[in-house]
């Protein structure tokens, strides 16, 4: 039975090894995950776990009140990773670019339903810190993803031409 966690270094070596299925330089969706990371030492590694366990901070350059978080959570069955989720909260540019949720599962897990049981659970911690809706964005052709959140109750606000390539933005009401 899978669990969400949240990050620890207990599971360097079997996060390491997810992140190695998805090769190198790939997106993590989920992970907050930064290029200045290092993850492959044992220093660097409790650094970033360290750093997705900071309080939630005020909305820097925004010029809007409210703290800006997020909460990471690894999606692990019998010590390996399978993929991350994040629920990102606060007024700034990042949640209304990007989302209030993101994540990915490495490729030798997927079409196990992970994602949307992963996504269930999250919704249930927006519902939690009091957030009446949720904005999700993924790939315009990534239909997987657009088959879960439409599952969860996800409604099509629209496509968006960006410099990743054309997105999908769903609003999900809690």
């Amino acid at each position: 039975m899978p669990e969400l966690i949240a990050p620890t270094t207990r599971l360097q070596s079997a996060w390491l090894e997810a992140r190695a299925e998805w090769g190198p330089g790939a997106h993590e969706d989920g992970f907050g995950l930064r290029a200045a990371d290092e993850v492959h030492s044992p220093a660097g590694f409790a650094a970033w776990v360290a750093r997705l366990a900071e309080p939630p901070q005020p909305d820097q350059g925004q010029g809007r009140p409210g703290p800006a978080g997020s909460v990471y959570r690894w999606i692990v069955e019998d010590g390996r990773v399978h993929g991350g989720i994040a629920l990102r909260y606060g007024p700034g540019d990042f949640v209304q670019r990007f989302g209030h949720i993101g994540y990915g599962i490495r490729p030798s897990s997927r079409r196990r339903g992970l994602a949307a049981w992963a996504l269930g659970r999250m919704l249930d911690e927006g519902r939690a810190r009091g957030l009446g809706r949720l904005l999700l964005v993924c790939e315009a052709g990534n239909l997987a993803s657009v088959k879960t959140i439409e599952r969860l109750g996800g409604v099509l606000e629209g496509l968006q031409d960006t410099e990743f390539g054309a997105l999908r933005r769903y609003w999900i009401t809690l």
